[in-house]
């Protein structure tokens, strides 16, 4: 077992049921890393708050520094001298990763102009491609703005990931992934999702970052 999924379950023994959809929402995410794609996430409220954190584990160092590679910080002080010098050092490796919570003046553009209820699937529409990821939270399993989103990216072939809670919900019927965690109680279930989404970004990160 991965030493990051066997170090949660140690934390939390109750999240082990999720094993196997943890892995395979990994396995997603690493081969859309792979092949150049990009993970969106999404929620509502608190869950909104933990796509940006992960979007936030994945654009940066998150357990490892993630340095460039000498020929990148070579090719800044070429081009820039001792300019390039400090950029260098500073810029990490990042994974491609974009909260769809994160465009408030398109938010209320769209919300004002046409429905808000499709704020998350009009941008995956516009941003996402085939090979992508789309990892949408709701505890309820509910919220139609997921859901939308979920159904634009059955449209234009990219994986779905479902963060939930036990209760179900319509988002389950159409995700190609559901981690759904042992509780039906909000803050509850948000709280058992910090420590997975945790997991999935130190595991692709160890994955992709040797150093």
């Amino acid at each position: 077992m991965n030493k990051f999924l066997k170090g949660m379950f140690e934390r939390y023994p109750m999240l082990s049921e999720n094993e196997d959809s943890i892995k395979i929402s990994y396995d997603l995410i690493k081969t859309s890393f792979e092949n150049k794609g990009t993970l969106f996430t999404c929620g509502n409220g608190g869950s909104a708050s933990d796509g940006e954190h992960i979007v936030g584990e994945l654009l940066k160092g998150f357990l490892k520094k993630r340095p460039l590679e000498d020929n990148i910080k070579k090719n800044f002080i070429n081009e820039f001298g001792e300019s390039g010098v400090e950029i260098g050092q500073k810029l990490q490796g990042g994974l491609k990763a974009i909260s769809l919570n994160s465009h408030p003046a398109f938010g209320s553009a769209f919300l004002n102009d046409v429905d808000g209820k499709f704020i998350y699937a009009q941008q995956l529409y516009a941003l996402g491609s085939a090979g992508d990821v789309f990892l949408g939270i709701s505890c309820s399993g509910n919220a139609q703005n997921v859901f939308n989103a979920i159904m634009v990216a059955k449209v234009k072939g990219i994986k779905t990931i479902l963060l939930t809670g036990a209760g179900g919900g319509k988002c389950c019927e159409i995700a190609d992934c559901i981690i759904a965690v042992p509780s039906r109680e909000t803050f509850i279930i948000q709280e058992y999702h910090l420590p997975i989404y945790h997991t999935l970004c130190m595991m692709l990160e160890d994955y992709f970052y040797e150093r």
